[in-house]
């Protein structure tokens, strides 16, 4: 393991990539999907307060944008998903053993051109199967901005989500590819797809834990996302790790 990274030293940027980036995933078993969600569990408790900070932000964003013009609905499906990339720092941080920054939360922004392209299309991607949902299930415009969430029943609202986080799956490992190892973009998705064909049944365990998780905190009006994006972000990156065989953070993540 690399030496823990002292509170507040510079601990969010790769300066470069590994000589030989994690893109070979391996088979794990599908019992793995709950390990992740306890790995999830203890990065958390060691810094929650940064942790649901960071999520806090992502939160506002998203909300930020709800408040404009409909014509800013795509920027905020481009914008959000880096602000909570944030989240994926944070996560290599604390694995080091430092203290996560809601500066953590800017960080993504510096990402090489290549990175915020794979980051927004996977993103856009995910969103793009959720507006067909919405259309399909309930005949609705996901890009309404006069839509109300009020209109949607709560099967709707789980057809949709569902196939949001079903979408997702094949995308998960894209932002640690390109964020803490500044692999190609092609190759971050040619990566995390092979890792799904060959762990769909662990991803697709996953997929439901996440989705029970997700169906927790919509019972919260929203408040328990707050709790649910850093494990989201924390069991994904846990997972990142088992399937292509990380034993520590990449060399490019350390300061």
């Amino acid at each position: 393991m690399t030496e823990p990274t002292p509170p507040g030293t510079s601990a969010s940027l790769p300066p470069s990539a590994p000589e030989h980036p994690h893109l070979h995933p391996r088979l794990v078993p599908w019992r793995h999907a709950f390990a992740w969600y306890q790995d999830a569990m203890e990065l958390f408790k060691r810094s929650p307060g940064a942790w649901m900070g960071l999520a806090a932000i992502t939160l506002l964003t998203e909300l930020a944008f709800q408040a404009v013009p409909g014509a800013f609905a795509l920027l905020r499906e481009a914008v959000t998903p880096l602000v909570a990339c944030g989240l994926v720092y944070a996560a290599a941080t604390t694995d080091r053993g430092a203290r996560p920054s809601l500066l953590l939360a800017i960080a993504p922004f510096r990402a090489p051109v290549g990175a915020l392209v794979a980051i927004v299309a996977s993103a856009l991607l995910i969103f793009g199967a959720e507006a067909f949902a919405g259309w399909w299930i309930a005949g609705i415009n996901l890009l309404d901005p006069g839509r109300s969430d009020a209109e949607l029943t709560p099967p709707a609202i789980v057809g949709i989500y569902a196939i949001g986080i079903l979408a997702s799956l094949p995308l998960t490992f894209i932002p640690f590819h390109v964020l803490l190892e500044r692999t190609g973009v092609g190759a971050a998705f040619a990566a995390s797809w092979n890792a799904f064909a060959l762990n769909a049944m662990a991803l697709l365990a996953y997929g439901a834990l996440s989705l029970v998780l997700l169906g927790l905190s919509l019972l919260t009006m929203g408040v328990g996302l707050v709790l649910a994006l850093p494990l989201w972000a924390a069991s994904s990156y846990a997972a990142w790790k088992d399937i292509f065989g990380v034993r520590d953070v990449p060399a490019a993540e350390q300061s």
